[in-house]
């Protein structure tokens, strides 16, 4: 049975990769209490056994899929990167590097004093600190090394198993150390610290669970009919919408049809007038028009949900508040604000929430009242459906480039590889986007699919690639590793969260251990924060220090390979 599956898989080797990323997914969704192994963990440890039945496939494509999966996220990352260089958060800034470099440290400490080769120090790195992205970076470094071909390929197995025996503790040490370890120490009550913090910037809204929503709506439109006794007859259209605030006429009912409400419009006795914006200023409006009614059976009125992505310098690092003062009321008529999304999270609309270059803000309103907002604000998303093929072929020709340069550390020639360099082109190309969205277009759609498909391309082939050699690896290493592992997973974290708190003056509960989970770019840590905080808060801290992390913690992978010197 064992020779025909082989013989199978020897003339598809690609039935064998599809076949491991389904089971590893199958797998990825088994769940220990609140641990998930997830399917990046889950396809290489299916890959592991898959390759027991001898797999060839081509290296080559693994690099295709790594370069593309490092690419796409450099290119989401690279707005809030640029953002979080600034003097602003220069402290969340310099804790995400201090988690970064103490990683590091003890990676590299722990080559030396356990004597390991740079592919299980590599993969030490990569498991420890949960950066799936080391294993290719640093497996690009190996490639480069002046050693034999089979020592090469003994390193690049050892990545591998390094990365499968240390990413389960991992995962949950940082979710440890974050909803129990510090808040048990340090006293805090994550709920209570979180519902401090929102309400600080928001008003204290609940948290919603999955299919939930808030019934009660910011905004909404309604149908008043204006009386004799309304000090609005006689008015244009325009100047109803100044008298407003937050709200706008949107249509006129005159004689049973309905009107245009262009701005020389004038309001008559007994016209429908619909009104669309802000609960308080609809009620403000109500005692100059007139009693509330119900829309005529055949009304309808066309608005439009957008997300515009804010790239205008001049909003950036403003407040909503602020921006809504002082927008002149001809743009803002009409366009509401309805939800902010940062880095794919969802934050609370606060008039002092700080606005950032990529924020994503989702507008209502008709659609010519959000066009006329759109220039002013940044780029619709919607609007970048199709890729910018001439400016993604140049982004990866240019990163493959950026990759082939040679450095010296300590005298040590290092070289950042395929990965190092696809990442850095995808920071300054997302960034461009951001700041010209008429160029190098990605869809959030196709980023996300890039990412995704790509890492699980990869790392699929690294399993089947290491499976003859890792199981003989894990049992000869396995409880070093494990142990070193633990160490590189937990170290880290008490130093940088001490000297956090102590030395950089992050001393707000949520603010802290949201910088503890995104200088780690841990995502399971961070969702079980989440869960424990009830709300958004964290996700602020989280954003700035995740993505510095991200660059940093992938930029390990040939710094480790170049400076540790042991060969298998």
């Amino acid at each position: 049975m064992t020779s025909h599956i082989e013989a199978l898989f020897n003339a598809a080797p690609l039935l064998a990769l599809f076949i491991t990323l389904a089971l590893g997914y199958i797998a990825g969704k088994l769940t220990i209490g609140r641990f998930v192994l997830g399917g990046i963990a889950g396809t290489l440890l299916m890959g592991v056994l898959m390759g027991q039945f001898n797999v060839q496939i081509d290296s080559g494509i693994k690099s295709i899929f790594f370069a593309l999966f490092i690419y796409a996220v450099g290119y989401q990352g690279g707005p809030q990167f640029a953002q979080a260089l600034n003097l602003k958060s220069l402290n969340q800034l310099i804790s995400a590097f201090v988690m970064c470099a103490s990683g590091l440290a003890c990676v590299l400490l722990a080559a030396w004093w356990f004597n390991l080769d740079r592919g299980t120090a590599a993969g030490l790195a990569a498991g420890g600190l949960t950066q799936s992205a080391i294993i290719g970076t640093a497996g690009d470094a190996i490639a480069k090394l002046d050693v034999s071909a089979e020592a090469a390929k003994t390193m690049q197995t050892n990545v591998a198993v390094g990365y499968a025996v240390c990413y389960i503790f991992g995962s949950l040490g940082p979710i440890i150390m974050a909803t129990w370890f510090f808040p048990m120490v340090m006293g805090w009550d994550i709920r209570a610290e979180a519902k401090k913090r929102e309400q600080e910037i928001s008003g204290d809204h609940p948290a919603l669970e999955p299919g939930e929503f808030n019934a009660i709506e910011r905004i909404a439109t309604r149908v008043y009919r204006l009386d004799e006794n309304s000090d609005w007859r006689g008015m244009s259209v325009e100047q109803a919408n100044r008298a407003m605030r937050d709200a706008a006429v949107e249509g006129i009912y005159r004689n049973g049809e309905l009107a245009s409400p262009s701005a020389s419009v004038t309001l008559e006795r007994d016209d429908l007038v619909i009104l669309t914006g802000q609960i308080e200023s609809l009620h403000r409006a109500r005692g100059h028009l007139g009693d509330e009614v119900e829309a005529p059976d055949d009304s309808f009125l066309v608005e439009e949900e957008r997300d515009i992505v804010l790239s205008n310098k001049q909003l950036v690092g403003k407040t909503v508040g602020h921006i809504h003062d002082h927008v002149n009321i001809d743009v803002r008529s009409g366009v509401y604000l309805k939800a902010i999304r940062r880095m794919g999270h969802e934050l609370p609309v606060s008039s002092d929430l700080e606005l950032h270059r990529g924020d994503e803000l989702l507008f209502t309103g008709r659609p010519q009242d959000l066009d006329r907002a759109l220039s002013k604000v940044g780029y619709k998303i919607s609007a970048a459906a199709v890729t910018d093929f001439i400016f993604f072929g140049i982004g990866m020709a240019f990163g493959i480039l950026l990759g082939m340069i040679e450095f010296r550390i300590a005298g040590i020639p290092v070289t950042i590889g395929s990965g190092g360099g696809c990442l850095l082109s995808g920071l300054l190309f997302g960034w461009l986007r951001s700041t010209h969205p008429r160029y190098a277009a990605l869809p959030t759609g196709a980023s996300n699919f890039l990412r995704d498909f790509g890492l699980a391309v990869f790392v699929g082939i690294v399993g089947l690639s290491a499976g003859p050699q890792a199981l003989t690896t894990i049992q000869e290493q396995g409880l070093t590793l494990l142990l070193l592992g633990a160490g590189v997973t937990i170290l880290p974290q008490l130093f940088t969260f001490y000297f956090s708190y102590y030395v950089l003056q992050i001393k707000n509960p949520i603010d802290a251990l949201g910088c503890l989970v995104g200088g780690r770019s841990a995502n399971p840590g961070f969702a079980a924060l989440l869960e424990k905080a009830g709300n958004a808060t964290p996700v602020v801290p989280f954003t700035v220090t995740y993505a510095v992390a991200n660059v940093f913690l992938t930029l390990w992978g040939p710094i480790i390979v170049g400076v540790v010197s042991t060969n298998p």
